[in-house]
């Protein structure tokens, strides 16, 4: 019986420990313009148009356990109609070590002449590399505009590395 008993709590244990969760809290910098960007009229009405691009954004704070984070490269997929824009896109972290996360997010944003005012995604990572590879986690950021047209995004969720 106590055999048993060992076994169970030993189990319990281990899953206990692969499923526990590490908190993320992130905030991100993004350059005013895209590195890379084109737009195409859909012609349905005149302020409506698909729009895809890429971009730069540094790291002010965060790190995932003990391993700061760097930069990122986003690239988006936006349905821009007037002021809003609807989006989903891939953020690729590059971590302090060298591996790199990478995020699936989707979310909306207001704007003002090419500008950001206010946005909201969620995200979901969809894999890593070296030490970081299979990790899975989600959860959300809330950004805004700078007077110098780049972008302030704060981003919070939770994450776990497989082993």
């Amino acid at each position: 019986m106590r055999k048993v008993v060992l076994v169970v709590c030993s189990v319990v244990l281990c899953v206990t420990v692969s499923a526990a969760k590490d908190k993320i809290s992130s905030q991100w910098k993004c350059d005013a313009k895209a590195a890379d960007e084109h737009s195409i009229a859909v012609g349905d009405k005149g302020d409506h148009a698909y729009h895809i691009s890429q971009g730069k954004c540094a790291s002010e704070k965060g790190a995932m356990g003990e391993v700061k984070e760097q930069e990122g490269t986003w690239t988006e997929f936006d349905e821009i109609t007037g002021n809003a824009t609807r989006n989903h896109g891939v953020f690729v972290v590059t971590l302090a070590s060298g591996d790199k996360v990478f995020y699936n997010y989707h979310g909306t944003q207001t704007g003002k002449d090419g500008k950001i005012i206010t946005g909201t995604n969620t995200w979901t990572l969809g894999g890593g590399t070296g030490k970081f590879k299979g990790v899975k986690g989600e959860g959300g950021c809330k950004g805004k505009g700078n007077p110098d047209g780049s972008s302030t995004w704060n981003c919070d969720g939770t994450y776990s590395v497989g082993k």
